[in-house]
């Protein structure tokens, strides 16, 4: 079963792009949602919030530049601007006032995902936290150090990646297979080893786990209060 990435809201009053770029962002396992104007736009993202915008310029009524320019600051979600040929001083002007990209139309889909692909690995490295505390741990990825109740202890890259993960999604249960992809490890029975690891340097008593939890079942989980 195929789990859904980002939620991507597509806007654009061509039907026929609007389609072409809904499915093949589906193909991708991206959620789309799409309108057909400025104004319909709007009216999802006041209560929706998406991940990232892809965005005509040219639409009746408000353009894209107008949604841009009023919308950009509230919203705070990385835009792509699509945009004709020739239209040089509009994508300027679209950069100059928050959009992150353009593509000129017309475009190939794979270009359009390679884009959002890449707006949105940014934005999750802006927006990752590299440092935690809670209860007396306070965990620092970028010294790869835990500091438990005055005691120090070091974590590797292995134990770094999970953390990393983990912090940046706290409360989702990761299952034996996900944690060895992420860490491109293969043997499931190593993970609990792993895990056993990270509990002595977190948890006050590893046999009983206050933060690092195991959902029986399903997987692993970082509880963090």
């Amino acid at each position: 079963m195929n789990k859904f990435k980002e939620h991507i809201l597509i806007v654009d009053d061509d039907d026929g792009i609007r389609s072409l770029v809904q499915q093949y962002l589906k193909d991708n396992n991206f959620l789309v949602t799409t309108a057909n104007s400025a104004e319909d736009a709007k009216r999802k993202t006041d209560i929706i919030k998406f991940d990232l915008i892809v965005l005509d310029i040219m639409m009746p009524g408000k353009s894209g530049l107008d949604f841009t320019k009023e919308n950009k600051k509230k919203i705070n979600t990385p835009i792509i601007l699509l945009t004709a040929k020739g239209e040089a001083s509009e994508r300027v002007e679209g950069l100059e006032i928050g959009a992150d990209d353009y593509l000129p139309k017309p475009f190939e889909p794979k270009e359009l995902i390679l884009r959002i692909k890449n707006i949105l690995q940014k934005t999750t490295n802006l927006n990752q936290k590299r440092v935690i505390e809670f209860g007396l741990v306070k965990i620092d990825l970028n010294k790869l150090l835990i500091l438990n109740n005055s005691k120090e202890y070091k974590i590797n890259n292995t134990e770094k990646t999970i953390l990393e993960r983990m912090i940046n999604s706290p409360g989702q249960i990761y299952s034996r297979d996900e944690i060895a992809d992420i860490i491109g490890l293969g043997k499931e029975r190593s993970i609990d080893v792993i895990i056993t690891r990270l509990r002595k340097k977190i948890e006050e008593n590893p046999k009983n786990p206050r933060y690092l939890q195991t959902v029986r079942g399903e997987g692993y989980v970082l509880w963090i209060e």
